[in-house]
C-alpha cells in the first residue's frame, strides 16, 4: 500500500470514529435519572432525597411543540413548556443547582399525551422544524438553565429518517452552541418507535450520551431472567450507547423494585454494565415518600 493510499485510510478511518456512536467502555457509574413534573402532582426538587456520590438528572417533563388551546394541534418545532410551571419554575432549577453541585436539569421533549390525546412528531419540513425547534429550545434551556434535553416522542406522522435528520441536526446545533451539554434518547421496545429512534441511532448516535430505555414498558410479570435478556437485546441494538435500566412507579409493567429489580443490578454491576438507573416518575413515587428513589441512589452510591 502506498503512502497516499495509507493516509487515505488512516484518514477514513479516523472519520468513521468521530462520526460513529461512541462506544461506551465497560463499566458502571453512579448516575440516576428521574422524570418530573408530568402530572402536575406538587412535586418539587427538593422533595426528593438525593445522594451526595450519586449524579443526579432531572428531566422536566415535558416541552411540547403543540398549541395550548383547547385542541391542542402541532406546531411544527414551536416547543412551550407542560410541566408543572408553579413547582418547578427557572428559580427553582437555579437553586437546587446552586445547593448541590452533583444535581444537573434537563428537559423531555414530546412525551405520550396532551390533553389526553396522542402527541405526535409531526414536522412540515426538516429545515422549519429544526428551525423552530432550535429557537424555542434555546429560549426555554436558557431561561431555565438547563443542562440537557431527552427525546421521548412515542407517536408519529413521518418516517424514520425524517425523524433522525429532525431530531439528529437539533441536537448537533444544540450541542454545537453549548445550549445543552448531554442528550438522551427514551425508546421502548416498539416496532413503529424503534424503527424511529433506530434510525436517529445509525446516523446520529455519536451526539446521544445515554439511551433511557423505558423497560417498564414491558409486561409487569417480567422476571430477572427476561430482564437480562432484555438489557442485552436494547444494548446491541444501541450498541456502543450506555443503555439505562429503568422502572415506574406508577404501576407500570416492567421488573419492579419488589420483584428483583436490585438483584438484576446487582448482576450487571458484576458484569461491569450499570450505566446508570432511572425513574418514571417522581410525580408518581411522592405517594410512598420517594422510597426506591432512596433505594437506587443507595445503590449507585455502592459502585
Amino acid at each position: 500500500m502506498t503512502f497516499y493510499k495509507l493516509s487515505l485510510h488512516l484518514l477514513l478511518t479516523i472519520l468513521y470514529v468521530m462520526l460513529s456512536p461512541t462506544l461506551a467502555a465497560p463499566g458502571n457509574s453512579k448516575l440516576f435519572r428521574e422524570y418530573i413534573g408530568a402530572e402536575d402532582k406538587g412535586v418539587t426538587f427538593s422533595d426528593i432525597p438525593t445522594h451526595s456520590e450519586v449524579e443526579v438528572h432531572f428531566i422536566l417533563s415535558f416541552a411540547i411543540d403543540y398549541t395550548s388551546s383547547f385542541y391542542p394541534s402541532p406546531t411544527n418545532g414551536a416547543f412551550r413548556v407542560y410541566w408543572d410551571e408553579q413547582n418547578l419554575t427557572p428559580s427553582h432549577v437555579k437553586s437546587i443547582k446552586a445547593q448541590r453541585s452533583n444535581i444537573k436539569v434537563a428537559m423531555s421533549l414530546g412525551g405520550d399525551t396532551i390533553k389526553d390525546q396522542y402527541v405526535y412528531f409531526s414536522p412540515e419540513s426538516i429545515n422549519s422544524w429544526v428551525r423552530n425547534a432550535f429557537h424555542s429550545i434555546t429560549e426555554i434551556a436558557r431561561l431555565y438553565d438547563l443542562d440537557g434535553i431527552d427525546i421521548d416522542y412515542e407517536h408519529f406522522k413521518t418516517d424514520p429518517n425524517t425523524f433522525a435528520e429532525c431530531i439528529g441536526k437539533l441536537l448537533f446545533y444544540l450541542k454545537q452552541h453549548g445550549v445543552v451539554k448531554f442528550a438522551s434518547i427514551a425508546p421502548y421496545d416498539d416496532d413503529s418507535v424503534q424503527s424511529h429512534y433506530l434510525a436517529l441511532w445509525r446516523k446520529y448516535g455519536h451526539l446521544i450520551d445515554y439511551v433511557n430505555f423505558q423497560f417498564y414498558a414491558y409486561k409487569n410479570s417480567t422476571t430477572i431472567s427476561e430482564f437480562m435478556n432484555y438489557f442485552d437485546a436494547q444494548s446491541s441494538n444501541y450498541r456502543g450507547g450506555k443503555v439505562l435500566v429503568s422502572f415506574g412507579t406508577d404501576g407500570s409493567g416492567g421488573l419492579s423494585p419488589q420483584n428483583g429489580f436490585f438483584e438484576a443490578c446487582s448482576k450487571l454491576k458484576r458484569q461491569h454494565k450499570l450505566h446508570g438507573i432511572f425513574i418514571w416518575s417522581a410525580d408518581d413515587s411522592r405517594k410512598d415518600g420517594f422510597r426506591y428513589e432512596k433505594e437506587s441512589q443507595n445503590f449507585l452510591a455502592t459502585l
